[in-house]
């Protein structure tokens, strides 16, 4: 991948986003858009070479991008302290004016949103605020609440961090390797995001959506994907054994298998 800045309007400042494109080129719209949105510790770089083997396999241009303080991206200078909102702000101000940035009219060009894990609570908070600028959207181990079994694996995501390797490999992906580990990990752990929940929100999503979740999610459980079904109606699950917290390095041809079977789907107007 080729790696480009562009920058966004966000809270009165211009904040520089590292991106790539892959898969067919930009220009061909009649393929369809896949933006790739990452994990809580993620990057363009950690997505590796998934966003182009899918693009590839499904005949789709591919935007991959790392959100403000994450990989090569800038962020507001001073940093505010993040809330339990964060996801919002990312979803509803940060996405937007990214296409913005990138000239990409989502009234015109809808995209489908490939997001993990925290990036998958992203796509789905887009998806229901944004119901007439998206065609679809895959969520890979996403949250959309709280688990015990979430909060224990960050907290001892962040001893690795303290006392393994787990700091110097991030590092070969983000610019700032502490900024990005200490503000997803501290808010995580902070007792005012346990309460956290978009449940309420998913009802207002109406495009084609599938929801994945490895068996063996760490940070996890069925109840989240499940969960999405059950506010969602036509949801597609896809529950995967021998998968831990990324599908799409444990399990990839499953996952892409999936995602060509839901684009195949017609796609209804915008309402």
């Amino acid at each position: 991948m080729t790696h480009a800045f562009v920058d966004i309007a966000w809270q009165g400042q211009r904040v520089p986003i590292e991106h790539a494109w892959v898969g067919r080129p930009r220009a061909e719209r009649a393929a369809p858009l896949i933006v790739f949105l990452h994990e809580g510790l993620g990057s363009v770089s950690m997505w590796r070479d998934f966003p182009a083997r899918l693009c590839e396999a499904v005949g789709a241009r591919g935007l991959v991008y790392s959100r403000p303080g994450y990989g090569r991206s800038g962020t507001l200078v001073p940093e505010p302290a993040w809330t339990p909102a964060f996801m919002h702000e990312q979803a509803h101000a940060v996405l937007p004016a990214l296409f913005g940035a990138l000239d990409i009219d989502t009234t015109d060009d809808r995209p489908w949103l490939f997001g993990h894990s925290d990036g998958g609570s992203i796509a789905l908070l887009y998806a229901a605020r944004l119901p007439g600028r998206i065609a679809g959207a895959v969520v890979l181990a996403p949250h959309i609440l709280v688990e015990d079994l979430s909060v224990a694996s960050i907290g001892q995501a962040r001893v690795a961090f303290e006392t393994t390797d787990l700091r110097q490999r991030l590092a070969k992906h983000h610019a700032d390797v502490d900024r990005a580990f200490r503000r997803w990990n501290d808010i995580w752990l902070d007792p005012a995001f346990r309460g956290w929940s978009i449940e309420d929100h998913l009802g207002a999503i109406r495009c084609p959506l599938l929801a994945v979740q490895g068996l063996d999610d760490e940070y996890g459980t069925l109840a989240q994907i499940r969960g999405i079904a059950a506010r969602v109606p036509g949801t597609r699950l896809l529950e995967l054994p021998d998968c831990r917290h990324s599908p799409h390095r444990d399990q990839p041809d499953a996952v892409i298998a999936a995602v060509r079977d839901l684009l195949s789907m017609p796609i209804a107007a915008a309402p």
